[in-house]
This record gives structure tokens, sequence and C-alpha cells, in this order.
């Protein structure tokens, strides 16, 4: 089979094709490379196909799916970014080029899509409180200036104490990254029932690993981290570190596209289901820049109380429904992990 990669230079984009190679697919890759993802020159490996190019162009994209059997999309702009003003380019990059891919998959044929989309569409994460489950309202200003960083019941003002997600909770995003990944779920969506293609949504966890992107604000926050070691700064921890996240290798996300990939394969026409992908261990934002810390060499992180007002305080999810449905699991161990994180090369570097 001949699978397109759209972002396929990129970081994940680029695990994909390494597993699929492993897999002996033929694959092509689609990427803009444009300079605030990949800071420096960009190469895939020998024998795919590399077509440099936007993903909103109807020309480029007719060439790319040309003869083209299954897509995984990873080509977005990621991460909270700096400012409103970077919605133009948010909605441009991520909605419109979804929208423009899925007409020229109509106009090629295609009926299999693996989608990158993440656990940002839930907005705050689920929570339990002395009168049950509750899904609380974004956090108030005042609150996080008061260092009061814990969500609270929006009746009573309990602390609410943060429980695990699964893919049929109520989505609300609350920034506008998180905005356009929910609205990239719901094209695919509209275009598999309109096409009868299949959709595999993988809602990604904080992906970390090698050839991350350095010093950008739209990196995650294991390469921010990382990136201020290596300058021999102290990692600075936002809040009081303790965010709950599920921090998931960069080469199990891959592994699932490729499961995924088969999913799509397998089903009826018009089948579109999401998939929550992590690693299944809860770990704070503190514990993860220490542990990065210890095996970087570097100095202890430092926790600040400092807050973006679009973060979510904690958000994490079961993936029982991707180990049922699709055989996955994550192999990699958090500390193995970030040992080999410590020294990997980013890109650009």
């Amino acid at each position: 089979m001949r699978l397109l990669v759209t972002g396929g230079a990129g970081f994940i984009g680029s695990h994909v094709v390494d597993a699929a190679l492993d897999r002996g697919i033929e694959v092509r890759v689609l990427d803009s490379l444009r300079g605030d993802v990949h800071e420096g020159p960009a190469t895939v490996p020998d024998g795919v196909e590399l077509i440099v190019g936007d993903a909103r162009d109807r020309d480029t994209l007719d060439r790319a799916l040309l003869g083209v059997d299954a897509v995984c999309h990873q080509a977005a702009k990621v991460g909270l970014g700096k400012e409103i003003g970077d919605a133009p380019d948010y909605v441009a990059s991520n909605d419109l080029a979804t929208a423009q891919l899925l007409a020229a998959a109509a106009r090629a044929g295609i009926g299999r899509l693996v989608l990158a989309s993440s656990m940002v569409v839930y907005g705050e994460g689920a929570y339990s409180g002395s009168s049950g489950l509750v899904r609380p309202a974004p956090r108030r200003r005042s609150d996080l200036d008061a260092g009061q960083f814990d969500p609270r019941h929006p009746d009573t003002g309990e602390v609410l104490s943060p429980e695990l997600l699964d893919e049929d909770a109520a989505l609300d995003p609350r920034n506008v990254y998180a905005a356009t990944k929910l609205a990239q779920e719901h094209l695919s969506a509209a275009w598999a029932r309109e096409t009868g293609g299949r959709v595999a949504a993988l809602r990604y966890h904080n992906v970390y690993g090698p050839r991350m992107p350095k010093n950008t604000p739209y990196a995650g926050v294991a390469s921010l981290f990382r990136s201020a070691i290596a300058r021999g700064e102290t990692p600075r921890v936002f809040e009081d570190g303790g965010q709950r996240r599920d921090f998931v290798h960069v080469a199990d996300v891959a592994d699932a596209n490729l499961a995924a990939l088969d999913w799509t394969d397998a089903q009826q026409p018009g089948a579109v289901r999401a998939f929550n992908i992590g690693s299944g261990r809860v770990t704070t934002i503190l514990e993860m820049a220490e542990l990065l810390a210890h095996h970087a060499g570097g100095d202890a992180p430092i926790v600040t109380g400092e807050y973006r007002l679009g973060d979510v305080r904690h958000i994490t999810a079961s993936s029982e429904r991707a180990a049922r449905e699709l055989g996955w699991r994550a192999r990699r161990d958090l500390d193995e992990g970030m040992r080999e994180f410590a020294t990997a090369p980013l890109r650009g570097e």
C-alpha cells in the first residue's frame, strides 16, 4: 500500500514515517517545512518521496494523493501559541488545510484517514466532588492570582478531585488550538458520512521524544524544559507544578498510528471513532521536570506560581478503548523515555 503522511518531516510525522517503513509500507510525505516548526533543514529517509508544499493548495494536494491508499494527517500548528493574534494562522493551518485535504481525498477516491487530534478537545478533565462527577467551568483569573489552581465546584466552591476521561466525555475546547483540533474531527466525520470514508481520530496526550522542536512557544512543555536545561537555565514550572498530565513517547504514538491504519482498513464505510492515546501513567508537570533535570544533569526545577489563562489544570484520560479496539498500548516507561530524551537531538540542533 502507499501511505501519505502530511507533516511527515515534522516531529510526530517523521516517527510515523519510520514506523510505516518498518512495516514495508510505501510512504510519501507532504510537508510545508515552515520555519517556526522545523528550525533547520528537514530530511526524510531514503526511498521516501517528499513533496514540499502547502496542504491548503489544491494542485499540491492532488499531486500528493495520486496513487495513495490512505492518509495519516499529522500536519498542524500546535501548542497554545502566544496570543489571540495567532488565531487566523491556527484556523488556516489546521482547519482550512484539513478541509482542503478532505476535498482532495474525495476527488481521489481515498477512503482511509488517521487524524492527529489531541486531548485538548476535552478542555478541563473529569472531576468529582461530594455530589459526584462534575465538569467545572473555566478557572477564574481571581482564583489563579490567589494561587488557587484547582477547579472548584461552580455552586458550592468545593475544591474538586481529578478523574480519568474516556472518549465519550463532553468536549469543551478552551483555547484556539483546542477549537481547531475539534473542528478537524468534525470536518473529518462529515467527510466520512458523505463519502463512506473511515476515520480514526487519535487524541494524543503530551507527546515527547527525539526530534521535538526546540526553543519555540509552539513546542510541548517537555521540549521547553529540555531546551532550558541545555542553555544552562533552571526549568521554570508554572502554577504549583501539580498539573496532572500523561506523557507518552513519540515512538508509541507512531505505533498507534499504524494500529489505527489497520482499524480503518477493517471498518465499514462511514465509520468514525476517537481514541485516547496516552501512556496510562498520570504524572504531574513538576514530576516530569524533576525527572528530566535529573537525567540531563541540570538544576532542579523551580515552581514560579505563574499561569497562562488558557491552560487547563488537569487532563488525563483512559486509553483502554485503544487497547481493546486497536490492540495498542504504550510500551515505553517514562523514566526510560526521559533518560533517552535528556540527550536526544531536538529539531533545530
